[in-house]
């Protein structure tokens, strides 16, 4: 019986770190309200000059682009002025892919909900079965920390290797189409969205989800030390007795 509290344990607290995961992709895209890290890495890719845009107007774009994406605006049309003319930024390319991306993000939000749901549906599991949950949920967690840790190094170190074919695989393997292959003479979003972006998006979220690792760590780190002092202390026979 025992092995099977810790088996519940140790998949409730997988399906907690896969939600966190999702949520780090949420807090890394829309924790800044006002797209700061936006804006620097339009700097940095020098992306204005490539739209012929001023900035004002480039993060016009991205926040409308940014409110489609999570469901705040029916449409993904921005009318603007790129390269002296007024017009929609985006063509019809652009909508049906990031009509993908939008089905995409917003079915991994719904997702963790069911993380979730799972997660917590095991825990009261293991305590219908009088599993030591206060003392089994820490160590489960420990495990399931090291084995995502070891893959999120694993795949930095990937993604740092060669960051255009992991990034060609990504799309390969969540879209069923090529729409995602873009011509920067004649697309204007990938021209704002460089694959330089990318990848410093990608390094944000990994910071993100290996900080938010790390606060959970120290939650389980304080609740086993609280465990341990609330503990009853042996008697000289060896018996435990209540402080």
């Amino acid at each position: 019986m025992k092995k099977l509290h810790h088996i519940l344990a140790v998949a409730a607290m997988f399906l907690l770190v896969l939600a966190l995961l999702i949520t780090s992709f949420q807090i890394a895209i829309y924790g800044d309200p006002d797209y700061a890290f936006y804006e620097r890495e339009y700097e940095k890719y020098n992306v204005t000059d490539s739209l012929g845009m001023e900035m004002e107007d480039v993060m016009d774009v991205t926040e409308k682009m940014m409110d489609y994406l999570i469901g705040e605006r029916p449409e993904l049309s921005v009318i603007t002025e790129v390269e002296g003319q007024t017009q929609d930024f985006f063509n019809e390319q652009d909508r049906l892919h990031m009509a993908d991306v939008k089905n995409l993000f917003l079915g991994g939000l719904s997702l963790r909900w069911w993380l979730l749901g799972g997660a917590a549906v095991l825990i009261i599991l293991l305590v219908i079965l009088k599993g030591d949950w206060k003392r089994i949920l820490p160590k489960a967690y420990f495990i399931a920390l090291g084995i995502f840790l070891a893959l999120t190094v694993v795949l930095g170190l990937l993604i740092a290797s060669d960051f255009t074919k992991y990034f060609t695989i990504f799309h390969e393997i969540f879209f069923t189409n090529d729409l995602w292959l873009f011509d920067p003479a004649t697309d204007y979003m990938i021209r704002m969205l460089p694959e330089g972006f990318f990848y410093d998006m990608v390094m944000r979220i990994g910071g993100v989800f290996i900080g938010s690792l790390l606060i959970l760590l120290i939650v389980f780190l304080v609740w086993q030390r609280f465990l341990g002092k609330a503990s009853p202390a042996p008697d000289a026979k060896g018996n435990k007795k209540n402080l």
